[in-house]
């Protein structure tokens, strides 16, 4: 080791790279190849919403605006809640941030640091045990089990994993990237336990709305809590609005934190740009539940076709997810999922997520991003079958 990082504080040091960046970087010039690796569809912004934004944008709203968010923006959030999740949510409750990341960094923050414990369920998106770790907080990972009928979770075991140290439990409902949609019993559950243990719940509801039991939303912790529960809602503008991007997402809170987390972004990056803020505006209209119903249906023909074509193989294990846009499948005889993925893009031509980098239990999955065009699904798991079935009882 270096004596320059001998000198720096080793939450930084260890900080993990991303498996996912590594693999992205290896085939992202590849003439030809089909990306299902990264969390995004194919779809740029919608003109409304960037119209909205280069109108604020020529119109002089460069300045230093209000660390909390644009008022609009959070009566508008506000707003979605109550016609989306029948919530009655405060703007005064909701913190406008850089992207779902940095509204997951802030939870970590209000929740853990050294001493303390934050449990988790695995495989999970990476990028959360990280923040935890940055702050300086132990990770007790609880895993998922995989089975014919998909991913599940025991939350007996999520209680059975804390104690006394134990500050935060992190819920992604649906889940990046098993798919898994937690129950609303099993909510009731943890959040009853949750209150007599005063744990705060983090729970990252992102992909709340891409669900395919016939319901319009997954079940949300919003459904059952009161307003003062020890709860943080995480989410962002990213995936329901094609807007990655952006870096634009937002935070719910009970009340009473909203100076909290005006500090905390204010030390941070004192705010998201007004004009990104307007374009955010004009994705919560009514044009936006429009296109966020077309992005649902891209999504839904896209886990079709993934599953007729991989679902009837004998060589590989999968489920039908049951919410979020990835399918989480393993290869049969590939248990080095990194080593598999650069084989494919180096092989097939196609780019997929290793499922090692998302922690325990995911060592052997592959993480398919199906919320694209169906030519581009289809494309790319023939392309995944034909690799398959060339392979000699590999």
């Amino acid at each position: 080791m270096t004596a320059i990082l001998e000198a720096i504080r080793p939450e930084a040091r260890n900080a993990p790279e991303s498996r996912i960046v590594d693999v992205f970087n290896r085939g992202r010039d590849k003439a030809g190849l089909v990306p299902l690796w990264v969390g995004e569809g194919d779809l740029p912004t919608p003109s409304f919403i960037s119209d909205a934004t280069t109108r604020a944008l020529t119109g002089g709203e460069t300045f230093y605006t209000y660390q909390r968010g644009v008022p609009e923006l959070r009566q508008a959030l506000s707003d979605y809640y109550r016609r989306h999740f029948d919530a009655a949510v405060d703007p005064e409750r909701i913190i406008v941030c850089g992207s779902g990341m940095q509204s997951i960094h802030m939870a970590m923050r209000i929740t853990s640091g050294p001493g303390n414990t934050v449990v988790l369920h695995a495989p999970c998106w990476p990028n959360t045990p990280a923040s935890a770790e940055l702050n300086g907080a132990a990770l007790r990972f609880v895993t998922m089990e995989f089975g014919p009928a998909g991913w599940t979770l025991d939350v007996g075991a999520l209680m059975d994993a804390c104690d006394d140290t134990t500050s935060a439990i992190f819920i992604n409902t649906p889940s990046n990237p098993t798919g898994w949609v937690m129950p609303l019993d099993d909510m009731r559950a943890l959040l009853d336990f949750a209150r007599r243990r005063g744990i705060w719940i983090v729970a990252d509801e992102i992909y709340a709305r891409y669900v395919y039991d016939g319901q319009t939303r997954a079940p949300s912790f919003l459904d059952i809590a009161e307003p003062d529960d020890r709860i943080l809602f995480c989410n962002s503008f990213s995936k329901n609005w094609a807007m990655t991007g952006w870096r634009v997402g937002w935070l719910v809170t009970p009340p009473g934190l909203g100076q909290v987390c005006e500090n905390l972004v204010q030390y941070n990056t004192s705010g998201v740009p007004a004009f990104l803020q307007r374009g955010c505006v004009a994705a919560l209209s009514s044009e936006g539940d429009a296109f966020v119903a077309d992005q649902i249906e891209r999504a839904r023909t896209g886990r079709t076709i993934v599953m007729e074509a991989l679902g009837g193989s004998n060589r590989v294990d999968i489920a039908a997810p049951v919410g979020s846009f990835y399918a989480f499948f393993a290869v049969h005889g590939f248990d080095d999922s990194h080593a598999l993925a650069i084989r494919l893009i180096d092989e097939a031509n196609v780019g997929l997520a290793p499922g090692n980098a998302f922690g325990p239990g995911g060592e052997r999955f592959m993480r398919l991003c199906f919320c694209r065009s169906a030519d581009d699904v289809r494309t790319g798991v023939a392309r995944i079958v034909d690799w398959i079935g060339a392979q000699k009882g590999g």
